[in-house]
């Protein structure tokens, strides 16, 4: 009898290509689109310039899907997850941003909705597994079922996967883990599916893309501040709200150009949500940008590591992995040693932790930045 596979299908190109994988290996193959924001209620895109006002962009994903479901002849089921993904993921990411962090909600997304709410509904509905477009790979080690990096390196998501247990893990199937980003275009286009050339989302799990400022001001009111030079206290600009800005960040900064000075770039070394400042330098290599040692919170560990285990650390999703040692505090704190320096390591943002040949091991929330003993994001 075919194994039954419930498909997380988002109505993009990524997850249709895994079904049809999938089907082709012999599996039993259903997708299942997840409602998980509601636009209406929330109100957060009508008057944005940004967003089609005729249609709420996540009914267009789903009128994608309804198509591309249709062309791979598999049935599609829907099913709303609205309440656990305000619940578990958005309140976070609202209350992360008040205290001055970096949240990445897509990891509490896994987590909470696609590894779990979803899992549950698919075994309430009998299936056998679970499928996703994520592009990772499933495989054995340490006598476990882990995530190691896949074929296509550029497109790696196992950062966002960093908090998964293992029985997550070992229920769900990532058909894309041996295929790279340009062969599921080449096939999608092959099978004509309506969402073969579809761009990526790059937008906030299940929110989608929008004014991220605009979309904010929503739920966190807009605060005019100042914008200062670190290097002499000087005043360089005017913010609208200093739990916008992402350490490292240079771009959408606003800071014009300064009489008498040579025109150069910015980018944010810290800032102080309770002063509501925004502090800048021309110099990315400012000392507050670079660290080397860095606190972890709320761990999730795979495998037990011993004192000063070496792994390679990823700061930043599409950042390169720093070269590390690791040391286990308590059972939710990791002090992570950093062999250099590492650039632009934000509180809130996740570490997710590799061995030296790609195994996903864990991961947790940055908490504390430190250049040898000094604290740097306060």
């Amino acid at each position: 009898m075919k194994k039954k596979v419930l498909v997380g299908f988002s109505g993009g190109v990524d997850s249709a290509i895994a079904a049809y994988l999938l089907i082709k290996k012999g599996y039993d193959v259903t997708g299942c689109f997840m409602r998980n924001w509601d636009a209406l209620a929330n109100n957060d895109y009508l008057g944005n310039p940004t967003i089609n006002n005729s249609q709420c962009p996540q009914e267009k994903d789903y009128q994608d899907a309804v198509i591309a479901a249709k062309t791979l002849g598999i049935k599609l089921l829907r099913v709303d997850f609205i309440k656990e993904y305000w619940d578990h993921v958005f309140s976070y990411f609202l209350n992360e941003y008040k205290e001055g962090r970096t949240p990445n909600p897509d990891i509490l997304c896994n987590k909470y909705i696609k590894f779990d709410s979803f899992l549950k509904f698919a075994k309430k509905n009998k299936f056998d597994y679970i499928a996703m477009g994520h592009y990772a790979k499933r495989i054995k080690a340490f006598k476990k079922d882990l995530l190691c990096k896949p074929l296509d390196k550029n497109k790696d998501q196992t950062y966002f996967l960093s908090q998964l247990n293992e029985k997550q893990i070992s229920s769900c199937l990532f058909p894309l883990g041996d295929i790279d980003k340009p062969k599921v275009r080449e096939l999608a286009n092959k099978l004509k599916l309506n969402i073969a050339n579809k761009k990526d989302s790059t937008g906030v799990c299940f929110i989608g893309e929008r004014n991220f400022k605009q979309f904010l001001n929503n739920y966190i009111p807009a605060k005019k501040g100042d914008i200062i030079d670190i290097s002499n206290d000087r005043k360089v600009g005017t913010h609208n709200g200093a739990f916008y800005y992402t350490i490292g960040q240079r771009k959408g900064l606003g800071i014009g150009g300064i009489h008498g000075e040579k025109a150069e770039g910015w980018v944010v070394i810290k800032k102080d949500v309770k002063k509501n400042i925004v502090y800048v330098s021309k110099n990315i290599d400012d000392t507050p940008l670079m660290s080397n040692r860095i606190t972890v919170t709320n761990i999730n560990l795979l495998i037990n590591i011993d004192k000063d285990y070496h792994a390679n650390t990823k700061f930043r999703y599409r950042e390169k992995d720093y070269d590390t040692y690791l040391n286990l505090i308590d059972k939710n704190t990791i002090e992570v040693k950093v062999n250099g320096l590492a650039k632009a390591v934000a509180p809130g943002q996740a570490a997710v932790f590799y061995t030296l040949d790609g195994i996903m091991i864990g991961g947790g929330t940055i908490s504390k930045v430190y250049l040898d003993k000094k604290r740097l994001d306060k």
